[in-house]
């Protein structure tokens, strides 16, 4: 059930072709990973670099937030892309090169090299550095089970996500040294780490549920932190390392029923998904949406207050063409509306797919996905810029 463009939706899936987070507290003084705290008159060593991946490409005024907006990749299917500590590089899931599902790639964001990483076997997703080194990376892959691509979903039951049979792998950064993490029957996949390094998050079908769970770096000390029926996933740590935040359902009466009829042939229908913000142990819990459509890819921004996720929220509720997700910030700390849940500041304006935020690990630069610019259907790249916060 990777969280590609394809399974987000199913008319966006027609279209994009896609495979399958009060006062406020401080912005971190020190960037996140294992940067001296000394003062010292050098330049920073996080992005000591002009990106020169990709190419300049005209932004949408309305899109404030949103400066020097650069492309990066160009063709195919390219999605779920995530920063190195360093802020050098990025990895993501991409179909490519005629693959028939996604694989794993790293992209140098100086020189634009773009290397697959993973072996080419089975499906991949969810590809993520190490924290705060970065000397070693983590992606879930079906290769375990089948070096086949796994079989599409049926339809007849509707849109539904296929829990492919997804085991946790590490591996250095160029790919080698592949070593498995976490395997077992049933779903492991969507995992991410604390930028202190402590603990990797996942999401797991292990307790015949689709919950969160934690554990150490090297796989051991597994900790169930979600206990409500319903998919708990995609979950990522604030940058202070203290809270998390990720996308989850929560169905009662027939809807509980039928997910789990369908949790019980494999798949998970994800049309009802909010954004939810809670302690590292689960604890807390709360919803910072509540507008009963299709969020998902929650991340902190570096106040670790607020949080920058993709929805469909402003797409007619009956429309029956492609859905439009665009990118928005909530304050997760914010006053409560008439909807239950802090108000949503829109940040893109494409009329399509935007989506899988991530904040370079000073905060100054956005990466996310899209299908704007798109020569083909089903086109989605990779797009970063630099963040202009206005509430600075």
């Amino acid at each position: 059930m990777t969280l590609t463009i394809r399974s987000l939706f199913p008319l966006l899936a027609s279209t994009l072709a896609f495979a399958a987070a009060c006062t406020p507290e401080p912005a971190p003084k020190e960037p996140l990973g294992q940067i001296p705290s000394a003062t010292t008159t050098a330049k920073p060593e996080w992005i000591p670099f002009a990106i020169r991946a990709g190419k300049p490409v005209e932004g949408d005024p309305r899109e404030k937030h949103l400066a020097d907006l650069r492309q990066l990749t160009f063709g195919g299917e390219n999605a779920e892309a995530y920063w190195s500590p360093d802020g050098k590089k990025l990895i993501l899931q991409s179909t490519r090169d005629g693959a028939a599902c996604d694989q794993e790639f790293v992209l140098d964001l100086e020189s634009g090299e773009t290397k697959r990483v993973s072996s080419g076997k089975g499906r991949t997703t969810c590809g993520y550095f190490f924290y705060p080194k970065g000397d070693k990376i983590l992606y879930s892959t079906t290769e375990a089970a089948n070096a086949a691509c796994p079989p599409k979903p049926d339809r007849s039951l509707g849109y539904v996500w296929p829990l492919d049979p997804y085991d946790i792998y590490v591996a250095n950064p160029d790919g080698s040294d592949l070593k498995l993490l976490l395997g077992g029957p049933g779903y492991d996949a969507e995992a991410t780490m604390a930028f202190d390094g402590s603990r990797i998050v996942f999401t797991s079908s292990r307790d015949n549920d689709l919950e969160l769970y934690t554990m150490k770096p090297d796989g051991t000390d597994i900790r169930r932190i979600t206990n409500t029926p319903g998919y708990d996933g995609g979950a990522f740590f604030s940058p202070d390392s203290t809270k998390l935040v990720w996308r989850a359902s929560r169905p009662e009466g027939k809807e509980l029923d039928d997910f789990r009829a369908l949790l019980g042939k494999g798949l998970v229908r994800p049309t009802r998904l909010e954004i939810y913000v809670g302690g590292l142990e689960g604890q807390n819990a709360r919803a910072i949406t509540k507008n009963g459509r299709a969020n998902f890819g929650p991340y902190f921004l570096p106040d670790s207050r607020r949080v920058i996720f993709s929805s469909n929220m402003d797409s007619p509720p009956d429309l029956r063409g492609a859905p439009n997700f665009e990118l928005y910030v909530v304050d997760s700390e914010g006053p409560v509306t008439t909807t239950g849940a802090p108000a949503s500041e829109r940040i893109t304006f494409y009329d399509g797919f935007d989506g899988f935020p991530m904040f370079s690990p000073d905060g100054k630069y956005l990466v996310f996905a899209s299908n704007r610019f798109g020569t083909t259907p089903g086109e989605t790249n990779v797009f970063v810029a630099r963040w202009v916060d206005t509430e600075k």
